[in-house]
């Protein structure tokens, strides 16, 4: 083995021994964590996001889904570039969160309702959080202001849809058309127990990165509350805006915008489970998630300044 390649294969091994030996070394400590996880997944998660991942997989199986899909498919196609059922993923994601967009796409590729050309373009403009996040848990709940919660909705939004308008002019010049779908046999045992996995998923992911960005604030001297805030948000963004929301500002709530439009490791881990199962190119999809991020983030500290 070249040793270009066995260095690139010790760099990505060293974190993963490091976590290793953190948990054997303080069983007790990072155990909690794993079990604080598991209950914002069990309380906050769990309710909120496993009835849409059900009803969702539910939708895009029946007729329903694609006669919305051919009322929208003329104003996606023009803005996005993306077909009717594309569009049509794009909303469940945005009334939904994560990762009901990034499950929509992988189900409209399996069944052929979205070509293989646009399936980057739907996975970029499906991967949004929803009001129930922004607005009432961080808006509501973390800042005691619904209002503000909306504002960071309306920057989140922009920062992600304006990114994709942008995402139109790449990619091959051919008119996506979407494949005729596919419909399964038994649709409603199909949905149930795909959804039970992907909620699985989900929980498996957040208890474990509240862990590790725990694991890595211990390893790190004391930082300031911000500083403290972005780290925790990287790896779980819940955690990271709980952290933003202690000292309301501008940069408090650009850093809550920024760590939600990007996702951070937990949610990209989430999605991804989905989307590679799709072709989605891993290193392109999470630089345009940085991108909207930055956008995003830019626009609400702006906004914030003027506001608050």
């Amino acid at each position: 083995m070249p040793f270009k390649k066995r260095a690139m294969y010790a760099i990505a091994a060293a974190p993963i021994l490091a976590a290793m030996v953190l948990f054997l070394l303080s069983p007790a400590r990072y155990g909690a964590c794993v079990l604080e996880g598991i209950s914002l997944w069990a309380s906050c998660v769990l309710p909120a996001t496993f009835p849409f991942l059900f009803l969702t997989a539910l939708l895009t199986r029946g007729t329903l889904y694609d006669r919305a899909a051919g009322k929208a498919a003329p104003f996606f196609s023009k803005l996005f570039r993306v077909s009717g059922a594309g569009g049509c993923a794009a909303i469940l994601s945005a009334l939904s969160g994560y990762p009901v967009g990034a499950r929509t796409t992988l189900d409209l590729s399996l069944s052929g309702q979205i070509s293989y050309e646009e399936r980057f373009r739907v996975a970029c403009l499906a991967s949004t959080t929803g009001p129930m996040f922004l607005v009432g848990a961080v808006g509501g709940g973390m800042f005691s202001s619904p209002s503000l919660g909306w504002l960071m909705l309306a920057c989140h939004y922009f920062g992600v849809f304006f990114v994709c308008f942008l995402l139109r002019f790449t990619g091959s010049p051919q008119k996506s058309v979407a494949a005729p779908a596919q419909k399964r046999g038994n649709a409603l045992y199909d949905s149930l127990y795909s959804s039970v996995i992907s909620i699985l998923c989900v929980g498996g992911s957040i208890a474990l990165f509240y862990a590790f960005s725990q694991m890595v604030l211990d390893l790190l001297p004391p930082i300031p509350p911000y500083a403290e805030g972005a780290v925790r948000g990287l790896f779980e963004m819940t955690a990271g805006c709980k952290v933003f929301s202690a000292a309301p500002s501008p940069f408090a709530l650009a850093g809550c915008v920024f760590l939600t439009t990007f996702g951070g490791l937990c949610v990209l881990v989430q999605q991804l489970a989905f989307l590679s199962q799709a072709g989605i190119r891993t290193g392109r999809f999470i630089a345009v998630k940085l991108v909207q991020a930055i956008l995003a983030g830019g626009i609400c500290y702006l906004l914030g300044m003027w506001i608050l």
